[in-house]
């Protein structure tokens, strides 16, 4: 499963100039019918098998109508949601939404949407004051006060991130509300509201902060939805310690922000030593195959970013360890293929190293893909051409090989130390293998310099990968027990231990 996050505001725009803080009309705006067949074409053709739509649901924005000192920059947050069962007017109607969904499974593609059960918009449509906390005695007083009139909402309803108080700060989600779980009609409204969107034929959802809900929520409405649809369910979540329930409850894959994500980071930025990327899975707990890896997101800085790695080729370690690392999804956000590096100040967003999600705007190097509709690459620059491709392959590369759909995992650090021809400070060694393969792969964090190590693979490793096909594996192949493999800067290198080809590398 390879995911597509494409966000339909950014992906479709074609507008180049930019005005900061800029409006609609100024900016641009992409639209689902911007997500013609040429796109889909393109998306399928890199190697994608889902596409989650973001920021679909009408939500806060100028262009809706709610009151600026309670929306985030122009466009809005796209999860201040004000109807959830409306599609958001700047991408298109209703219609032209089902014309998409349509146009993606004609593809052979399937379709993910957000669904936003903890918060929403504090003018919103659908709800009653029973699925709301409240401050009693108390006016809601916004951070931002931008408007003649400000606005007034007595009593106060409690943040969405958990602030039960009037005066949220602007680092707070102050454009939203919580809901009450406490309540039963709550639960009903949010069943109700995943059947509607199953009724567009939406194959599944990405469940915003889903552990912000409670768990007994979660085992009764993907029980009760489940009844009648089988929607893949997706959970961003950052707490370890629930994601047992989770799954248990019923959920499909579970972000892994604060394992893998994270740990690449500290590796990427911060000086660690790669083989601190086994505490990943030991702390997972056989949880593994149920973790959505991923590098980008509309959350994270982007890689290219000066704030992050600052150079797309760099980070290719990261993306294709992740990518590599177990049989569940992979996801990549749209722009990271093309190189995408959010320079500069879009508006309310500040210059973080996102691209922007509340502010109309671009995104200048996806454009050079899309190249005004053609989705050629037309713009790219040879650099643009090469990490394009090196995408694409490792996209295939998943899709194509049975021990990355089916195979198992053996993390190959443990007998691997310094004293050994390795670098565990920069490498990263693992096996992956099935019935009918078995692969070395072997990452080199290092931007500067190649390494020339070699693996040992120790016998039980030899035993365990020669049990797996009907054939036995023939041992005195490896007698030594060593692979040598040679990195050059910022390499992975996947090695079939069969024909001891190279196959899969750097372009």
């Amino acid at each position: 499963m390879n995911i597509y996050q494409l966000f339909p505001r950014l992906f479709g725009n074609k507008q180049t100039e930019f005005r900061l803080n800029g409006s609609k009309a100024e900016n641009g705006c992409g639209t689902f019918n911007d997500i013609d067949n040429t796109a889909l074409e393109a998306i399928k053709d890199l190697g994608f098998t889902h596409i989650w739509l973001t920021g679909i649901l009408k939500h806060a924005s100028e262009s809706t109508g709610t009151h600026p000192d309670i929306t985030k920059g122009r466009a809005g947050s796209p999860y201040a949601v004000t109807d959830y069962h409306a599609v958001d007017p700047d991408l298109g109607t209703m219609v032209d939404f089902e014309a998409l969904v349509n146009r993606i499974h004609d593809k052979g593609m399937k379709v993910i949407i957000d669904f936003i059960p903890n918060h929403l918009a504090r003018q919103n449509k659908g709800f009653d004051p029973c699925n709301f906390y409240y401050c009693e005695g108390q006016g809601f007083v916004s951070p931002r006060q931008v408007a003649e009139q400000p606005y007034e909402e007595y009593p106060a309803k409690a943040t969405g991130n958990n602030v039960f108080a009037p005066n949220p700060s602007i680092n707070d989600w102050y454009d939203t509300v919580k809901l009450n779980y406490d309540e039963h009609d709550t639960w009903e409204k949010m069943l109700e509201i995943l059947r509607f969107w199953c009724g567009k034929d939406v194959d599944g959802f990405r469940v915003d902060m889903a552990e912000m809900v409670p768990v007994a929520f979660w085992q009764w409405v993907i029980a009760h939805l489940r009844q009648d649809y089988q929607s893949l369910m997706i959970a961003e979540i950052y707490q370890p310690d629930l994601y047992k329930p989770f799954l248990d409850a019923g959920f499909d894959y579970l972000y892994d922000k604060v394992g893998l994500y994270n740990t690449l980071e500290r590796v990427l930025c911060e000086g660690h030593e790669a083989k601190e990327i086994s505490e990943v899975w030991k702390d997972l707990h056989d949880m593994d195959d149920h973790m959505l890896r991923f590098m980008e997101n509309h959350d994270e800085k982007r890689l290219a970013s000066p704030q992050f790695v600052g150079n797309a080729f760099a980070a290719l370690p990261a993306v294709s360890l992740s990518a590599l690392m177990n049989t569940g999804p992979y996801m990549v956000y749209n722009g990271q293929e093309s190189g995408e590096d959010a320079v500069g100040e879009m508006g309310y967003s500040g210059d973080d190293g996102r691209t922007s999600i509340f502010d109309y705007c671009h995104m200048p190097q996806h454009q050079k893909w899309m190249s005004g509709g053609k989705f050629d690459g037309g713009g790219f620059d040879e650099a643009q051409k090469k990490l394009f491709g090196y995408y694409r392959k490792l996209l295939y590369f998943r899709n194509e090989h049975s021990a990355i759909i089916e195979g198992k995992f053996y993390d190959l650090m443990w007998c691997n130390p310094w004293y050994m021809n390795f670098d565990p400070q920069f490498v990263y060694a693992f096996l992956r293998y099935s019935d009918s393969e078995r692969l070395l792969v072997v990452v080199n964090f290092n931007r500067t310099e190649a390494r020339d190590v070699e693996v040992k693979i120790p016998h039980d490793a030899l035993a365990l990968i020669g049990k797996s096909r009907a054939n036995e594996f023939d041992m005195n192949d490896f007698a030594s027990e060593m692979v040598p493999v040679h990195l050059e800067p910022s390499e992975t290198k996947v090695i079939d231990l069969d024909s001891r080809g190279v196959v899969f590398g750097n372009l």
